[in-house]
């Protein structure tokens, strides 16, 4: 009786480790997959010359986007998409080519920041559960609309006004006082949406869905970890069908964007309880609105 108990006992332990370990393996090797894919696929682009021919100021450029739009990221639970998206369409880059972009170097950052967050210890795995497949669902139907329905450059107005929106949702819920902690209901409903606007509009996944959550009062480090481990799979999701349906362009952008927030993911989840959260979102909040504005008097 006492050796079977002490056998169940291990054998639940070591099914437990397991699990944690999945955490880190299943991120680890779908980021390594998609690297051999892109490199076979895309094989002169990823040559020594090519990448001497990109590695420019325009390239430097992106690369800073990608480091800062993944700081704030990290540390806030949101802004990746809205932040890189506001500045590569601030800085002329077509929404299409801008999107496709934010998404694959999406899948990158997003696979290093949840392991990052995971590494701190910042993850509540029943919230991922609830907020992975109707996330997931969401930014593949997103990605499809914008890459074989819906045309970039009549879209382009109304992703800077959609910016704006999410600006001032981020600074709302920066000044809001005595929050009260609520149960969350219908986070499918939550996720499915937040995905969905996260693919067409180039960002909105954490200021949806993270800010959501953080109104009704829920501790933010677990979901701000939480919110950026399933932001993986959502990323892996419509960055994969932005490859089926658009193919991919502006090496540039993505290249850039990927080692930049690569670099500044294990940072951004350090301090994810280290920061004064309030100032910064305002700060990010008003930057958006900013490049947003400046994006809308170009078209006009």
């Amino acid at each position: 009786m006492i050796k079977r108990f002490v056998n169940n006992s291990v054998g639940a332990i070591q099914n437990s480790d397991f699990a944690k370990k999945l955490w880190v393996i299943i991120p680890v090797f779908l980021i390594i997959g998609l690297i051999s894919i892109l490199i076979y696929n895309h094989y002169a682009d990823f040559s020594w010359a090519g990448f001497l021919a990109g590695f420019n100021q325009e390239f430097l450029i992106f690369f800073c986007i990608g480091v800062f739009a993944q700081l704030v990221d990290g540390t806030l639970g949101m802004g990746y998409g809205a932040t890189s998206t506001s500045f590569l369409l601030a800085y002329g880059v077509p929404p299409v080519v801008s999107s496709t972009g934010v998404h694959v170097a999406e899948m990158f950052t997003t696979g290093a920041s949840a392991i990052s967050h995971h590494r701190f210890g910042n993850i509540n795995k029943k919230l991922v559960r609830h907020l992975l497949i109707p996330g997931v669902l969401g930014s593949i139907t997103g990605a499809y609309l914008l890459s074989d329905v819906i045309d970039g450059d009549v879209i382009k107005p109304f992703i800077a006004v959609y910016m704006i929106i999410l600006a001032f949702i981020i600074i709302r819920k920066a000044i809001q006082k005595n929050i009260v902690k609520k149960k969350t209901k219908r986070l499918g409903i939550l996720a499915s949406f937040g995905g969905f606007m996260d693919a067409v509009g180039g960002g909105g996944w954490g200021p949806i869905v993270t800010s959501t959550l953080l109104g009704r009062g829920r501790n933010p480090r677990y979901t701000i970890g939480s919110v950026n481990a399933a932001e993986f799979a959502v990323s892996f999701a419509s960055g994969i069908t932005f490859m089926l349906f658009g193919g991919i362009s502006g090496w540039q952008v993505i290249i850039g964007l990927i080692l930049g927030g690569v670099i500044a993911a294990p940072l951004a989840a350090y301090l994810v309880n280290k920061i004064q959260r309030k100032p910064m979102m305002i700060v990010v909040g008003i930057l958006i609105i900013i490049l947003s504005l400046r994006t809308l008097s170009k078209l006009v």
